[in-house]
């Protein structure tokens, strides 16, 4: 009954892979939602309470990452948090409108709106959208290693 469900976990993990890479999917919650499917098909044998729990922890990680990671290279290079919220919402914009690409030059564009319309000079609203730029695609890679290392973890766990 194990290969279903490992099945089944894969499945799962590669959503979770595809959702980090395309923020409209909560990727990480499916990765964790996949061992915890597996759990149940193997009655939780082998994998103990606090390797879910440390998991729900690193999937919590996960989740409030890309909000620290964006506000911290917002803050580093001066902008604003009209800034900040502008470049969120440029992701997804970006997203729908251009596809892949718009997951870099969405939240730039919508950053460098958001200070254009608080009047902040060019120069300085190119500085800080760049900041932005670098946070959010500094939190994309560490959410991308944290969510590896879970399942990595995962795999070692079983064998």
């Amino acid at each position: 009954m194990h290969i279903p469900g490992l099945i089944i976990a894969s499945v799962f993990f590669i959503a979770g892979i595809v959702g980090t890479l395309l923020p409209v999917i909560p990727g990480v919650l499916f990765i964790w939602l996949g061992m915890l499917i597996y759990g149940f098909f193997i009655d939780f044998a082998g994998l103990s309470v606090n390797f879910y729990i440390i998991q729900g922890f690193a999937a919590f990680l996960v989740l409030i990452v890309d909000y620290i990671a964006t506000a911290f290279g917002t803050k580093k290079f001066g902008g604003s948090r009209t800034a900040t919220w502008m470049a969120v919402i440029g992701l997804l914009i970006g997203i729908i409108t251009i596809g892949i690409p718009g997951i870099i030059f969405g939240p730039f564009v919508g950053a460098l709106l958001g200070e254009l319309l608080r009047k902040v000079p060019i120069n300085k609203a190119l500085y800080s959208s760049l900041g932005t730029l670098i946070g959010l695609l500094g939190g994309f890679l560490l959410k991308l290693i944290i969510e590896l290392l879970m399942i990595l973890w995962f795999f070692i766990s079983i064998v």
